[in-house]
């Protein structure tokens, strides 16, 4: 690979041709894979360096105004639908438009979180391991592992039997879920797995059927908001779906990928691994949302809405209560929404709008400061 890269960099540089890093070790591996002659080097280097400069933002081109609309026309031909894992109903994914707007508004609590757990190389086969672990994470109730629940009214308490074999297929510790109870339930007697629960005021039937609830969801394994989960095997490996999300917990459980871990929450990720991992997850989460839809954009359109929402170091949405609401521009914030309320507290506050972008120019009817607009002319007095 080394000699590739040094044939690579004599090519650059005799066409005096400089390109990226990654650029050069792409054209190394070709030269490797199709067993290039120099000849052959040569011409590709020069083509590659084409669609390079092909590529390149022109001077003054409005990039913001071509990423909106080439975000916001696919948007107009997506559907209102939800994913649904196959076989399980109860838990789904929110995609096409709603998962959008909900990336471009950077909701705080978003409708359907979830994550994909990956396992460490030496754990994605064990499946005893991942159904283990994925029990450890996923929520279970006292309900899930009863045999018999029965509601004495003539005695005034509750009858509930523990189902071995269930305590035993979801890879629970019996001690464990003993402990739980004893902690969460002081009038309660233990005898083997007949557990038999006593309401804390007696001859009320009302006490009685809530303390019946409180028995049944009691939370006896899990992380804190995590409810349902999905083991699938892929082609290589055991992945663990889940409903809902946690992922500074999650990650902190022996034998997970910690680099493949994702959730589809931006919010989370922005705390637990940084702005920069924030930014790149409001990339993959809205090209994955187009792509799902058939729908092609080029990334750097994508690229440019995510840097807009993480260049202040948190995550913004784009709208009246972040990036349209800051712009210097009165006309402009005024074009967006609000418009009274903008112009008014302009006045208010005797704001001069300089009238550098494009929306206020073309409200006043001015040219505007692209293509032919970006030129100024000077005419020099003649002595």
């Amino acid at each position: 690979m080394d000699k590739a890269i040094k044939k690579v960099e004599k090519a650059l540089k005799k066409a005096k041709i400089d390109f990226p890093e990654s650029y050069i070790e792409d054209l190394a591996e070709v030269y490797i894979r199709r067993e290039l002659k120099d000849k052959e080097l040569n011409d590709l280097v020069v083509k590659v360096k084409e669609a390079y400069d092909r590529a390149h933002v022109e001077a003054g081109e409005a990039v913001g105004t071509v990423a909106a609309q080439s975000v916001g026309e696919p948007g107009t031909q997506m559907t209102m639908r939800t994913f649904h894992y196959a076989g399980v109903a109860e838990l789904n994914v929110t995609l096409g438009l709603p998962r959008l707007i909900e990336i471009v508004d950077a909701r705080k609590t978003i409708s359907t979180p979830t994550m994909d757990i990956y396992f460490e190389e030496d754990k994605a086969q064990d499946e005893e391991f991942v159904k283990k672990l994925a029990n450890s994470i996923g929520k279970s109730t006292l309900n899930d592992i009863l045999q018999d629940f029965h509601l004495n009214y003539a005695d005034m308490n509750i009858e509930a039997t523990l189902d071995l074999k269930k305590i035993e297929d979801k890879r629970l510790d019996y001690k464990e879920i003993i402990a739980e109870i004893e902690k969460n339930f002081k009038k309660v007697v233990i005898n083997d797995n007949v557990l038999k629960f006593e309401p804390s005021k007696k001859d009320k039937y009302r006490e009685l059927r809530l303390l019946a609830d409180k028995v049944r969801d009691l939370q006896i394994s899990g992380i804190k908001g995590i409810g349902k989960i999905i083991i699938r095997k892929d082609e290589e490996e055991w992945i663990i779906h889940t409903e809902g999300s946690n992922l500074g917990d999650v990650l902190k459980k022996e034998g997970i990928d910690k680099v493949r871990t994702t959730t589809n929450d931006i919010h989370e990720i922005e705390v637990v691994l940084g702005i920069e991992a924030a930014r790149n997850s409001i990339i993959n989460e809205a090209q994955r949302t187009l792509n799902e839809q058939g729908l092609s954009v080029d990334v750097r359109h994508i690229m440019l809405v995510a840097d807009m929402m993480t260049s202040e170091g948190t995550v913004r949405s784009i709208g009246r209560h972040g990036i349209s609401g800051e712009k210097s521009s009165v006309l402009a914030r005024a074009a967006f929404e609000e418009t009274g309320k903008h112009l008014l507290r302009a006045s208010i506050r005797g704001e001069i709008d300089d009238l550098t972008g494009i929306i206020e120019n073309i409200i006043i009817g001015q040219p505007i400061p692209l293509g032919t607009g970006s030129v100024g002319v000077k005419m020099a007095n003649k002595k």
